[in-house]
């Protein structure tokens, strides 16, 4: 399953040079996995309810390409391999059809007390 977000680059996402900072395709693809989370149907607040929130683990991040000012990206996120503990998620950062951001991003599930737990069951099943 693919969702794709677009996003409009503005000046507050931009450097000094006019391009947007680095920094900013982690928000950019945070905005991208949260809206896909909606889109399947999960409930994060009652994720919290029942003490399990979603912690980003790992990101490995290519930088392809450079937005400027009042360009319009989309964001596309899927998935790209789920276990019992981890949800690793493909997300590119476009401009028309041009990769300016390529990431790998691993999420895992994590109980109240900042331990690892396994992905629950429901979740799994929605994600494959």
């Amino acid at each position: 399953m693919s969702y794709t977000l677009p996003i409009r680059v503005y000046y507050e996402d931009t450097d000094m040079a006019g391009i947007v900072y680095y920094a900013n395709y982690l928000k950019f693809i945070e905005r991208g996995r949260s809206e896909w989370v909606r889109e399947i149907g999960m409930d994060q607040h009652e994720m919290k309810a029942e003490g399990i929130v979603f912690a980003v683990r790992r990101v490995e991040c290519d930088y392809l390409g450079s937005a400027v000012l009042d360009d319009l990206l989309t964001v596309e996120t899927e998935v790209a391999n789920v276990t019992a503990a981890r949800l690793v998620m493909e997300q590119r950062v476009k401009r028309g059809e041009e990769v300016l951001c390529h990431a790998m991003v691993t999420v895992v599930c994590m109980n109240e007390q900042g331990q690892p737990v396994r992905l629950p069951a429901n979740i799994r099943q929605m994600v494959h």
